[in-house]
């Protein structure tokens, strides 16, 4: 799968490690949502050399629970692409990332759907920074619906936001032009956020710009 990932041109493999395990996803039980049978992920049947395609449950199955920090180190060495750790959650992740050879993180709790009273992401991204020291890069999902959400999480020192269900909600409602919709939305919205903190780059927002509330 890295292979075909460094032949179509992409310029980075994100490595998910907080979900070892499906979450007990309670919204899910309650409404019987199951991924349908028919849909499947070609590529990973093709990596593991199935003959036929593999369901979801299948899929997850593969994930090896006892994968460790020297599995991240042997993925780094093998692989050509940056590897970005995600699924950060603590600034000693962070720093353990940074020792076996990861080229950034993401600070993610997986959209809230993995362990019921998890820490929401943004909290957890100004620890993560302060042990990243800028040798890492520090990316970050979950949470994010407005532009002003993308405006705190730089402020806080992330490089860059990673959207997720706002696209997806895009996506569903009107296809290719709907996921574009919301992104644009998100854009327009960063953008004015930006000018009336008086930034004229994302580069300048910084802490100095946000007020802590007890």
């Amino acid at each position: 799968m890295i292979d075909e990932a460094v032949e179509c041109g992409y310029s980075a493999i994100a490595l998910t490690v907080d979900a070892p395990y499906a979450g007990r996803r309670e919204r899910d039980l309650r409404t019987g949502f199951q991924v349908p049978p028919e849909i499947t992920v070609p590529a990973v049947a093709a990596a593991v050399g199935s003959s036929r395609p593999m369901s979801v449950p299948e899929i997850f199955g593969l994930v090896d629970p006892s994968l460790e920090w020297g599995d991240v180190e042997d993925l780094v060495a093998d692989c050509s692409l940056p590897i970005l750790v995600k699924g950060v959650m603590t600034g000693e992740d962070a720093r353990l990332a940074k020792e076996h050879g990861a080229a950034g993180v993401i600070v993610s709790n997986h959209g809230g759907r993995q362990l019921d009273n998890v820490q929401a992401a943004i909290d957890a991204l100004p620890g993560v920074v302060d042990a990243a020291g800028g040798e890492l890069e520090v990316l970050m999902d979950g949470g994010v619906r407005r532009g002003t959400d993308v405006l705190v999480a730089l402020a806080l020192g992330a490089k860059a936001v990673l959207i997720g269900r706002p696209a997806l909600w895009g996506l569903a409602a009107e296809g290719e032009a709907g996921a574009a919709h919301v992104l644009e939305l998100l854009r327009e919205e960063f953008r004015l956020a930006l000018a009336l903190c008086g930034c004229a780059s994302p580069g300048d927002a910084g802490r100095e710009h946000l007020v802590s509330t007890p």
